[in-house]
């Protein structure tokens, strides 16, 4: 096998060819620069006009072990992964044979050509392409290490018909400050795309195409940290707290950035902070105090970081202090997998803290939803006096999404009940306290500090307190607190964003919950079922906990009911027990846990197991 020659083995006639539906695959070295390359290849095939997805799949490490970049090209606009790749491109000699073995019966192999990997499978056609002797030509020394992946951005590209043209336009956006990096990216670019024109043939692969539409007009490509940092800016967020840590660190960069560029008064002053703790008890102290003092507060973390915040957690219940709390899940417990994704955090969150509490949830599914569900949290939290946690995920987080254009925020922010003079002459000055319950919903009044009212200035403990914020140890006056607490949990159930319904023509006995990014493989398994195994089912996508009341009448609506998700235990299927007892024989699971994001064949899979049983 020389590097000129094209092998394709186990076809007399030529294969089918496949436009605008396969997976890409990009096998490399973490540390190598192949970030840039890779979102040059997302971003130029979005710019023809197909809908993608990609997913960074990347060690904890710093430098030096594998790493791997899947893009999904998908004209339907289905955005979950695959279990193989149609086309693989293999830069990594330690995983090399591994990639190959992954790569989908009929599929494409691109290799470095020392790596000889031509005899490994004969239902496979190979590419090898020899980066070393080509970067010569390109980029000094220096670069060549880098600018090396840009080769293999070319060699794609002609290959599977992606316009070098878009190729171009990806790259000026990505080294828009930097013209001369973007131009020898582009040299090497089309010096890969040379080279598989002159040994690969004129028309590329045939096969696997990409094919210029016009799907993906007014969408972005955006991750979900990112859209939920924006979603808190929208919201009026002033006060960011937070401590590194993977994968929600980006969180809290994009809302520094986002502060630094948009929230200063007429002469230029920072009307913001920032505050980099010590760590993540300080953080969530910090928030708690802003938060008391009338600010709209965050801190962005993940699991790890939840467990040292618990006290301070129960605090923000007793005290009922407003907050948000941004949780981008990853795989535990413990350290576990930093760098994969799970939805593991769900009853952790639910029922933080010693004693009895209950904390809201918000769970997107999308980067718009990242966005909007950002801005219900800071809502909620103020109108409830009480911490809020936006769970997301890694998938999602650190991700780019295809999404929607995010609309501008047409309502004002909701501060929920701050006492002012007019509120106090409203309901008269003898009949105010912190913590009573003056409408029959659970949520008492506030006062903000330096508010200059007599009357209305309370001590916040979170040892017992009567209704009048007074220290108290009466089992009576704790028992009617924690209860007027249930009671404000339970109004919160319908304030919550409502689920998502979508049913099947004629409705179906089968119903199937799932939330977050599970939605993705969810809905096209859907399709497939259908399709395939002739199954149907109607399908509820949880936004929120508490579950609004549309939630039960869903599961009481049908004989049986599967819930979807990312987790060992089942954590979703607990939260609708523990809540709804009395439906508990309705419900069973399909779960997915190896820190991978869930497949469409993975829900196939199990809804046909539970069907089966």
């Amino acid at each position: 096998m020389t590097p000129t020659a094209a092998v394709e083995s186990g076809a007399d006639a030529p294969p089918r060819q496949v436009v605008n539906d396969f997976t890409i695959n990009v096998a490399t070295v973490n540390g190598t620069g192949s970030q840039t390359a890779n979102s040059t290849l997302i971003r130029a095939i979005m710019r023809m006009g197909v809908p993608i997805s990609g997913k960074n799949i990347f060690p904890s490490n710093i430098q030096g072990l594998p790493t791997w970049y899947v893009i999904r090209v998908s004209e339907d606009g289905w955005l979950a992964p695959r279990p193989t790749s149609e086309v693989v491109i293999c830069m990594n000699r330690v995983t090399a044979r591994e990639d190959v073995e992954k790569c989908a019966p009929g599929g494409w192999v691109i290799y470095d050509a020392p790596y000889a990997l031509d005899t490994l499978r004969d239902d496979v056609r190979f590419f090898p392409v020899p980066f070393a002797t080509i970067v010569k030509d390109v980029a000094p020394p220096k670069l060549r290490r880098l600018v090396t992946n840009m080769i293999y951005v070319g060699v794609a590209a002609h290959l599977l018909g992606i316009e070098l043209d878009a190729i171009d336009a990806a790259l000026d956006k990505a080294f828009s400050t930097k013209p001369k990096a973007a131009e020898i990216n582009k040299i090497a670019a089309r010096a890969g795309a040379a080279y598989a024109r002159e040994h690969f043939g004129a028309d590329g692969g045939t096969r696997f195409r990409v094919e210029r539409r016009d799907l993906t007009a007014g969408k972005l490509l955006m991750d979900g940290n990112s859209a939920g940092a924006l979603g808190a800016l929208m919201a009026g967020c002033t006060v960011l707290t937070w401590y590194p840590i993977t994968p929600s660190s980006s969180v809290a960069e994009a809302l520094g950035e986002y502060f630094e560029k948009y929230r200063h008064d007429e002469e230029g002053r920072a009307t913001y902070a920032v505050l980099q703790a010590e760590d993540e008890l300080a953080a969530i102290g910090m928030v708690l105090g802003a938060g008391w003092a009338g600010a709209r507060a965050m801190t962005s973390t993940s699991g790890p970081g939840i467990s040292l915040m618990s006290e301070f957690i129960g605090l923000s219940y007793y005290a009922e202090i407003p907050g948000v709390i941004a949780n981008v899940q990853r795989v535990g417990p413990s350290t576990g997998l930093p760098t994969r994704t799970m939805q593991g955090d769900l009853t952790f969150c639910a029922y933080n803290s010693h004693g009895d509490t209950k904390h809201p949830l918000m769970l997107p599914a999308s980067p718009q939803e990242a966005y909007e569900l950002m801005m219900d949290a800071f809502n909620l939290a103020e109108g409830f006096q009480t911490l809020v946690f936006f769970v997301s995920d890694l998938d999602l987080g650190m991700n780019n999404w295809l999404c929607d254009a995010f609309p501008y925020p047409t309502e004002p922010i909701h501060r929920g009940k701050v006492m002012n003079a007019a509120e106090l002459e409203r309901i008269g000055k003898e009949n105010w306290g912190r913590y009573k319950d003056l409408d029959g919903d659970g949520v008492p009044y506030r006062s903000l500090p330096g508010t200059e009212i007599d009357g209305l200035s309370y001590f916040t403990r979170g040892s017992g307190h009567n209704e009048y914020a007074r220290y108290t140890e009466s089992e009576e006056a704790y028992k009617a607190n924690v209860d007027r607490l249930s009671a404000k949990f339970e109004t919160l159930r319908n304030a919550v964003p409502a689920p998502v319904i979508s049913n099947c023509e004629g409705g179906s006995e089968l119903g199937v919950l799932a939330f977050g990014t599970t939605h993705w493989a969810l809905i096209e398994a859907r399709d497939l079922l259908a399709r395939d195994h002739d199954l149907t089912f109607d399908y509820l996508r949880l936004r929120a906990f508490p579950f609004p009341d549309e939630v039960r009448a869903f599961i009481e609506s049908h004989d049986h009911v599967i819930i979807v998700e990312q987790n060992r235990d089942a954590q979703m299927l607990q939260l609708l027990r523990n809540e709804m007892p009395d439906l508990t024989a309705k419900m069973r699971s399909v779960v997915h846990y190896d820190g991978m994001p869930i497949t469409a064949r993975d829900v196939i899979n199990g809804v046909l197991e539970e069907e089966a049983a």
